[in-house]
């Protein structure tokens, strides 16, 4: 299951979680997110026990986006022990190229 975001639950679920995360920053007006959306959402599948993968709605974390300096759309983030590994940030971000980022991280 996707685990959805925000300023409460970053640090728990993000910085001191045990797992790899991917992070992915996204908005309800943002084409290429939601174009992009099934694919993360089908990451699941391949990465059961090895990657926690997680969405923050931009629109509605606007807080949390300013202090992780995420300001364009989309942007994934994939932490490691807490440490921000990868960041990929663009509309023209592909599948293969999202995957190639986390089997760098993904032991």
């Amino acid at each position: 299951m996707v685990i959805e975001l925000n300023r409460d639950n970053f640090g728990e679920e993000v910085l001191k979680s045990k797992e790899p995360v991917l992070v992915d920053f996204w908005g309800p007006q943002c084409k290429p997110c939601l174009a992009l959306m099934p694919v993360v959402e089908g990451l699941e599948q391949n990465y059961t026990g090895r990657l926690k993968i997680t969405k923050v709605n931009a629109a509605e974390n606007r807080m949390l986006c300013a202090k992780l300096r995420v300001l364009g759309l989309p942007t994934f983030l994939i932490y490691k022990d807490g440490i921000e590994m990868k960041r990929l940030v663009g509309e023209n971000i592909t599948r293969e190229e999202l995957i190639g980022a986390i089997n760098a991280v993904v032991t």
